[in-house]
């Protein structure tokens, strides 16, 4: 589930659609957008806002259970920047790894 965070987020959903045909509804926090990348089972992909910071994007790692991954991630010395959290067909939830890269994980 790649994210991408822009401030422009309709620049960002016009050039992902140019660029890989990408089709998009509205997601289920305000100013989120996922995306329809037309690839069956593919985990959803969204464009959000900006939460801080610069742009960036981020991408998910798919996995059994989000929960255990993020406690495991911290076993590991890294830390929970986003809960697990389920949305219709994801639960999904954000770690930063001891050197401070942030990764998504995701299970549908």
């Amino acid at each position: 589930m790649p994210a991408t965070a822009s401030p422009a987020n309709f620049t960002a959903r016009e050039f992902f659609r140019d660029l890989f045909g990408w089709t998009y509804s509205d997601g289920a926090f305000p100013g989120y957008t996922f995306a329809d990348t037309g690839v069956q089972g593919a985990l959803p992909t969204a464009i959000g806002p900006l939460q801080g910071g610069s742009d960036a994007v981020l991408f998910f790692v798919g996995v059994e259970d989000v929960e255990a991954t993020l406690a495991r991630a911290e076993q590991l010395g890294g830390r929970t920047i986003q809960p697990a959290q389920s949305v219709p067909g994801v639960t999904f939830g954000v770690f930063a790894d001891a050197q401070g890269h942030v990764v998504g994980v995701a299970a549908n």
